[in-house]
């Protein structure tokens, strides 16, 4: 019998606040440090240190053993989308804000429950998630400001907004693969090896094909940078998310974790005074009304029911 999960509680508050912090921050140190590194080289590091960490730990745990026989398909697929997710990532940021990346890369619960819907019999959208949909592209084309007047500048804008939505997409996807493959069943440890390994020699290969392995600087922000992103973001933080998955609702950490995109949307405008234009301000908050939607209908659904009965 599985253990039976918590619901949200101060302790769980406080580490999410924390995670989230740490992922709204990933864009903006990919982009600080973008002058000394290059950020596809930056990610495809990234994903070279954590997967080395990962990869450690499985041999310690033994968390292959029996598994890789009949999860090895769909771990180079999930580490292909991984891949692209960073890929459109460190594209996007060469030509649009970290701000902007923040709240598009999560788009992706947009694109997963999609896919489930079409894919998993048991996965089919509930009327507030369809809702939740329609809000978010909704959000999506007031974010990208159709029918406005575009500058050449604001076209390049446009263009890097557009790559951090297909990471967001190949983020969904790589939830699809993960969802409908026997990846689902085994540890989370191997699941995040494939992706991180995968992501490493894809990333690190396409970075030397067009000729952006240098010139580096190994300056105190761009080797903080890395190391912050591999061992901090990809590897600390999301097995703190793995374990925190095994203790607490799902539904619950779901709620806390559309923080993120707020944090990196704040880190931008404080750290890298990046500017806000109002029709981005109001097609994000849009775009994350529409995901929490998506995500939690069931625990909107709740309290929705439980402040109609209370009028």
């Amino acid at each position: 019998m599985s253990a039976m999960r918590k619901d949200a509680d101060v302790f769980l508050f406080q580490l999410m606040l924390l995670l989230c912090a740490i992922w709204g921050f990933q864009q903006v140190a990919i982009k600080l440090a973008a002058a000394d590194i290059a950020p596809l080289l930056q990610v495809a590091l990234r994903s070279g240190i954590a997967a080395l960490l990962v990869g450690a730990l499985i041999l310690w745990q033994r968390g292959w053993q029996g598994w890789l026989g009949c999860t090895w398909r769909g771990g180079l697929l999930a580490g292909v989308l991984f891949a692209l997710e960073f890929f459109f990532i460190a594209l996007g940021l060469q030509y649009t804000s970290a701000s902007h990346i923040a709240v598009f890369l999560y788009t992706a619960p947009i694109f997963s429950a999609l896919g489930l819907h079409l894919l998993l019999p048991h996965e089919r959208l509930y009327r507030l998630q369809w809702l939740g949909i329609a809000l978010c592209f909704a959000g999506i084309a007031v974010a990208f400001g159709v029918g406005l007047q575009w500058t050449t500048m604001d076209r390049y804008v446009l263009l890097g907004d557009a790559f951090g939505l297909l990471a967001g997409a190949a983020w969904g996807a790589t939830t699809v693969v993960v969802r409908g493959s026997r990846l689902s069943e085994a540890p989370p440890t191997l699941t995040l090896f494939y992706q991180l390994g995968v992501s490493f020699a894809l990333l690190l290969g396409y970075a030397a094909v067009t000729d952006q392995l240098g010139p580096i600087r190994w300056t105190a922000i761009s080797v903080s940078s890395v190391l912050f992103q591999g061992v901090v973001v990809s590897f600390l933080s999301y097995l703190t998310w793995y374990w925190l998955l095994r203790r607490y609702l799902a539904s619950n950490m779901a709620v806390f974790s559309f923080m993120t995109p707020m944090f990196g949307v704040t880190f931008g405008v404080l750290i890298l005074g990046e500017p806000l234009s109002l029709n981005f301000v109001a097609g994000a908050l849009l775009v994350v009304l529409g995901i929490v939607l998506v995500s939690n209908h069931a625990w909107v659904g709740k309290r929705l029911s439980a402040w109609l009965a209370l009028r």
